[in-house]
């Protein structure tokens, strides 16, 4: 099989790309070991990101995810208050999920790390952390990750915002008790904190204010955005450097641009991509997840971020200019859990194979899967992938 287009050229021998992109085939390899970020979905938690690291990847690498409400349906699992506060009730529970997804989808790698060890730390306090961190308090669910109250920020308390001292925040220092209780039971401390994206914080704190700020407040646009950046890269730094004691782990930052479709290109570029490009450059290493929206508007300002070793987003977006500016970025699609369950394998089938000839190799990110989804829906996607990455490799 072969399939050509205007820039990009694809067999079933090997992936290339025209000779402008510089990449070639033999330095696939290379690309893929440590010099990318792929998909990582823990049990239980929301979808983020991990580094490659020297595994040989799939053509199309299946990432796999359900939501809180499928392992309490299977195994009454109680994701409240206690699931976020106390990592040892975190670890029995993370050890029954993984026994559940060993039974019903064995011989896959759904919900594993990559690393062989129990991931206590990724999916706390869900996507709420910086937030907290700011003082919103957090709402709590049985069967639902946390959310962030709708408490907002006034015009007087956004303007005299300070990014708060972390060694004495209280939200913080709790954090850093289980990371520290994390380590010494389990030796080391995997995993991943959620600190969002910069629009996603900001939003948390002046709620749908913050739009209208752009264009009638921008001085103080800038300062809440500048305020939650600081505290994202003083949190992660801190972070990491417990990890680090522990290990030589890989630093790297995900900036999760949910709300990115909220702003146009031209106000992403004003406000978004300069914190975008701070956070990059505080890293050397950075993700970029938009969810399952169009990413195509921003794609050119991205290109503006250095370090880009991830990049998400829906396939409805320009699959080929993606590929063309982000070569050697571990690229990534985001399934919807609607599309899983509502597509026939005929039609995930012809999704699978467009997206796999106009952005392979990459991730299929299918998270967020819901309890009304047959396993055997799951199966057939995992299968399909496999199916197609062999007419690659």
């Amino acid at each position: 099989m072969e399939v050509h287009s205007g820039v990009s050229r694809y067999t079933t021998k090997g992936y290339h790309r025209n000779k402008d992109v510089r990449l070639n085939a033999p330095s696939i390899s290379l690309i893929m070991n440590n010099h990318q970020l792929i998909s990582y979905i823990a049990p239980g938690a929301p979808a983020t990101r991990r580094p490659a690291g020297a595994q040989d990847l799939a053509f199309l690498r299946p990432e796999i995810g359900f939501t809180p409400k499928w392992y309490r349906k299977s195994l009454g699992i109680d994701f409240g208050e206690k699931w976020h506060t106390d990592p040892e009730h975190r670890r029995q529970t993370r050890l029954e999920m993984a026994n559940e997804l060993g039974k019903r989808f064995p011989g896959t790698t759904i919900g594993q790390n990559g690393g062989g060890t129990l991931d206590l730390l990724t999916g706390t306090y869900g996507a709420s952390a910086i937030a907290s961190i700011y003082g919103i308090p957090i709402r709590y669910d049985q069967e639902q990750w946390p959310t962030s109250e709708h408490q907002y920020l006034t015009d007087e308390e956004t303007d005299q915002l300070t990014p708060p001292d972390l060694d004495q925040n209280v939200f913080f220092q709790t954090l850093m008790e289980q990371v520290d209780w994390i380590g010494n039971h389990e030796g080391k401390i995997s995993g991943y904190m959620n600190w969002q994206g910069v629009l996603n914080n900001a939003q948390r704190l002046r709620g749908q204010d913050i739009f209208m700020d752009m264009f009638m407040a921008p001085e103080r646009t800038m300062h809440l955005l500048d305020c939650v950046t600081t505290t994202m890269i003083d949190a992660a730094r801190r972070l990491q450097k417990k990890q680090k004691k522990y290990e030589d782990n890989l630093p790297f930052f995900t900036v999760s641009n949910c709300l990115v479709n909220m702003v146009d290109p031209e106000l992403y570029e004003e406000f978004l991509l300069p914190f975008d490009q701070k956070i990059a450059v505080a890293f050397g290493m950075i993700g970029i997840h938009n969810c399952a929206w169009s990413a195509t508007p921003y794609l050119d300002h991205y290109d503006k971020i250095p370090g880009v070793a991830y990049l998400d987003m829906g396939h409805d977006s320009d699959l080929e200019k993606a590929t063309l500016l982000f070569p050697e970025t571990r690229r990534a699609i985001m399934y919807t859990p609607m599309e899983l369950a509502g597509k026939s394998k005929d039609e995930i089938k012809a999704d699978l194979e467009r997206i796999a000839f106009s952005y392979g190799p990459c991730d299929i990110v299918a998270a967020d899967i819901e309890s009304g989804t047959p396993d055997g829906k799951v199966f057939d996607f995992i299968h399909l992938c496999e199916e197609i990455s062999h007419k690659f490799q």
